[in-house]
């Protein structure tokens, strides 16, 4: 049987990595083998596109010279990591995928919407996650969770506040156009409160999961 993918969408430190590791632990509890990964990244090559993306001055990269460079990424991602672990009957948990891509490059970045679509289609077909949880937190409280953790910020991380505000409402806006698909999260959760809303909606969406 093939298995699920789970993508993990929201701003910067709202929580994703700790979720994923806290769904990753439940469902292996539960007899699901499951792989967690990253975008960008995930694969040698990917990580090595995601350095040329978090590195360096904001003004880097263009949107479109981002998208390009994440979509190359993702190719390699999906084709080398992900499709064989869903074909092998995993569960794949991925911190970040496409809809990142629409946040980031489209809502704030100023990409047109069309050009994402037509690259992801060109690029994956018609594949998506089975299930996306949007985490919603004030970008604001984000930021200074990963200053805590005395993490060097990254090139969107020093994006100023009006790309941040941009990004959290488009997340929010994705998850309304894709009901059936996303689910939002309230990232002001405690940890545990978090994991067991999301748990609630893999069983109530993708089938119950039993055990643990």
């Amino acid at each position: 049987m093939r298995g699920r993918f789970i993508t993990l969408e929201g701003g910067e430190g709202a929580g994703k990595s700790t979720l994923a590791r806290g769904l990753a632990g439940t469902l292996e509890k539960r007899g699901i083998e499951v792989v967690v990964t990253r975008e960008p990244g995930g694969t040698s090559n990917a990580e090595a596109i995601r350095a040329l993306l978090v590195d360096g001055a904001v003004e880097r990269w263009s949107p479109m010279g981002e998208a390009l460079l994440l979509y190359a990424a993702r190719e390699d991602h999906v084709r080398i990591l992900i499709e064989p672990a869903l074909k092998a009957g995993k569960w794949v948990i991925s911190d970040r995928f496409a809809d990142s891509t629409t946040a980031y490059q489209v809502a704030a970045g100023g990409l047109p919407r069309a050009t994402v679509e037509n690259l992801h289609r060109h690029v994956l077909g018609g594949f998506q996650p089975d299930l996306t949880f949007v985490v919603d937190l004030d970008p604001q409280i984000g930021i200074q969770r990963t200053i805590a953790r005395g993490e060097g910020a990254t090139r969107f991380e020093q994006q100023p506040a009006s790309f941040h505000g941009a990004l959290r409402a488009e997340f929010v806006a994705i998850a309304q156009r894709e009901p059936r698909r996303c689910a939002v999260l309230d990232g002001r959760a405690a940890p545990e409160e978090l994991l067991k809303q999301a748990l609630d909606l893999i069983s109530e969406r993708l089938g119950a999961i039993h055990g643990g």
